[in-house]
């Protein structure tokens, strides 16, 4: 019995082929749908408004959004579409080609991820790509503690980690509790990892 190999996507053919209705990713050289619970787009809201409200009120040259396509490449080589929960990009950039697509191939100043059950994508795979492309900034929200104890600690707890490149590497801080989050690309905002977790709304159940 002859197995026939299905063909691996570049970025621009899964940019061809992406369907509309839903929210996907190329990994592995396959389209791969990629949805999320209220509670995860909760949090990836609040971020979004948060990071938004801060940049509009020092006038920085930031666009926030929750609808960006970033090319990643993987350590294998293979090109990957990777949509962070928030992504924050040059405005300058974004807007040198407005009749373009939200897809970009440049690294970003931050992208954020919110764990949910494949929680090793973000921890693991996403963190490499993320580094591999030179993010600045990489914000790992796990408002479930769903990571291993290697992660999070023992006891699990709800935690905020923030990658911060230095030197091609990123360096990670986690934060919990009362934390003040410390961003170096929002370096005024006032935030604290429990006001980041609870914005998920699970307290209300």
């Amino acid at each position: 019995m002859t197995q026939t190999q299905v063909k691996k996507l570049t970025f621009t053919e899964f940019l061809a082929k992406v369907p509309d209705d839903g929210i996907y990713e190329l990994v592995d050289g396959e389209i791969v749908e990629v949805d999320a619970t209220r509670a995860h787009k909760n949090v990836a809201r609040f971020l979004v408004k948060s990071f938004d409200r801060e940049a509009e009120r020092l006038g920085l040259d930031y666009i926030v959004d929750k609808d960006i396509v970033v090319r990643t490449v993987n350590k294998n080589g293979q090109e990957q579409g990777r949509r962070p929960d928030v992504s924050v990009v040059s405005a300058s950039l974004w807007n040198a080609n407005v009749l373009d697509y939200g897809a970009v191939t440049e690294p970003i100043p931050l992208a954020v991820e919110v764990t949910s059950t494949n929680w090793e994508d973000d921890y693991v795979d996403k963190l490499d790509e993320y580094e591999r492309l030179g993010i600045d900034e990489y914000w790992l929200v796990d408002y479930l503690a769903i990571a291993s104890r290697a992660y999070l600690g023992n006891p699990k707890v709800p935690a905020v980690f923030v990658y911060n490149l230095v030197d091609g590497q990123y360096q990670s801080q986690r934060y919990t509790g009362s934390d003040r989050i410390i961003s170096q690309i929002f370096t005024e905002l006032p935030l604290t990892a429990e006001q980041v977790i609870t914005s998920s709304q699970l307290s209300r159940l």
